[in-house]
């Protein structure tokens, strides 16, 4: 009986273990759908069901039960980059040639960016869906490959690759790691295989197994959540943080002073965060009346407590909405390094003087009204007991079964919606939460 064909499974991998390199030397290459595993394995599994089904007519023998190798779950397809990378050069320019040709190579430097720059610039060409290549060179003089990408972001004086950009840096640990610091992995017996860098963007939650990574990869830049260190080769990649970050964006301030009195950016707040501004977040609002929102600290890393003590400050200049969401922006941040604003009032007096005798909060001219953002599900503060109280006073507490007391409640909504309907409201104008003409009427 004659053995039938079988059709050779043969996907692209770059895998480097020798069965996969044996195979992809002596097999011919066709396509075929088949289960997903190690390309050896199934090299060996097709081959051994063709020797059961010829050894089949003397006796019954069992197919391979499963193919044994290691396999990448888990990792959707692109997410490895799959290309080379180029050489070092010098920056290109708008022709095409090198903008330093026959110019001797100039000693290593590092010139002085800061983090937000180096994420800036990645951005920019993310947002451009700059398209992968090793020797083609954007409109910046960049090469468009992983290398030439760092060596964009770094602000580098040319294009480096994997076997030089550490040069340009210093060698940190993984709790170290803060936007802008790259991972390295640079394979020096065989650079084209599996060498590559991507820009840390900072840890996408508390648990620390996946981050943000800037990088330039097939089809084209992009940015997305990757699992530490990277798809592939994880444990040979290297952290490395730029050695000419302008002072103060380090990762660390000396005590008491500031690092910066710049807003560094949005991308040093907010979850997963780890880093000095995160820490002198949190003293500047110390020092305006946020200690009790801190059960330690303030710390390096981004909490509930500092974007409740930020929502605070937010909300004591009569900022509501997105406004006051506990992130801090440029307006936030000029405020606090200014000493300006108003501060955060003291638990359980709301509307009176702050610490250092500012006026009383006030949003829309009302003075005293704190904002709608005080009053909402889950809204726990003394502002909400305040106005509970003068409900009560006007004859407007029939809905409180308790108190009225700091957190926001289905009594506290109904009691206040009373109210508004007193005054000939209707519709949305009487929804129960407190706005400044319903502030302004309760409290006059």
């Amino acid at each position: 009986m004659a053995a039938p064909v079988f059709e050779e499974f043969d996907p692209a991998s770059d895998c480097e273990c020798p069965g996969c390199v044996h195979w992809r030397r002596v097999m011919p290459h066709s396509p075929l759908s088949g289960p997903v595993g190690h390309p050896a394995a199934r090299k060996a599994l097709v081959l051994a069901a063709a020797a059961g089904t010829v050894l089949g007519a003397g006796q019954a023998m069992p197919a391979v039960a499963a193919a044994h190798g290691p396999v990448h779950p888990g990792i959707p397809a692109g997410d490895e980059p799959g290309t080379p990378q180029g050489s070092k050069a010098p920056l290109h320019g708008p022709a095409g040639k090198p903008a330093t040709a026959g110019k001797p190579a100039a000693p290593v430097k590092a010139p002085a960016t800061t983090r937000a720059e180096i994420i800036n610039r990645a951005k920019t060409w993310i947002a451009a869906q700059v398209p992968y290549s090793m020797s083609a060179y954007w409109s910046d003089g960049y090469r468009q490959d992983c290398s030439g990408f760092v060596s964009m972001a770094w602000n580098l004086p040319g294009n480096e690759w994997t076997g030089s950009l550490d040069k340009f840096g210093e060698r940190i640990s993984r709790d170290q790691l803060q936007p802008g610091d790259i991972l390295l992995f640079h394979n020096p017996s065989d650079p084209e295989k599996g060498s590559h860098v991507v820009i840390f963007g900072g840890w996408t939650d508390y648990t620390h197994t996946y981050y943000v990574a800037y990088e330039e990869t097939r089809p084209h830049a992009r940015r997305q959540a990757t699992p530490y260190a990277y798809w592939s080769y994880s444990d040979r990649y290297v952290a490395y943080r730029y050695k000419g970050l302008a002072e103060g964006t380090g990762g660390s301030a000396p005590s008491g002073t500031p690092a910066t009195t710049h807003f560094p950016g949005a991308v040093y707040f907010g979850p997963g965060a780890n880093n000095a501004y995160v820490t002198q977040l949190g003293r500047l609002l110390v020092d305006r009346g946020a200690r009790r929102f801190y059960t330690q600290g303030p710390g390096p890393r981004w909490g509930d407590a500092d974007r409740r003590a930020t929502q605070a400050f937010q909300q004591a200049q009569g900022w509501t909405g997105a406004d006051a969401d506990g992130l801090p922006g440029a307006q936030t941040w000029a405020l606090l390094m200014a000493k300006q604003g108003r501060d955060i009032p003291p638990t359980g007096t709301p509307g009176s003087p702050g610490p250092k005798g500012s006026p009383a909060p006030s949003s829309h001219g009302v003075p005293g009204y704190p904002g709608r953002g005080m009053f909402r599900p889950g809204a726990t503060n003394a502002y909400v007991t305040k106005l509970g109280k003068q409900l009560v006073k006007k004859g407007f507490g029939k809905y409180y079964t308790t108190g009225p007391g700091p957190r926001w409640g289905e009594a506290d909504r109904r009691n206040v919606e009373a109210f508004q309907r007193a005054q000939g409201w209707r519709g949305g104008a009487a929804d129960g939460y407190p706005g400044p003409e319903t502030w302004r009427r309760l409290f006059a």
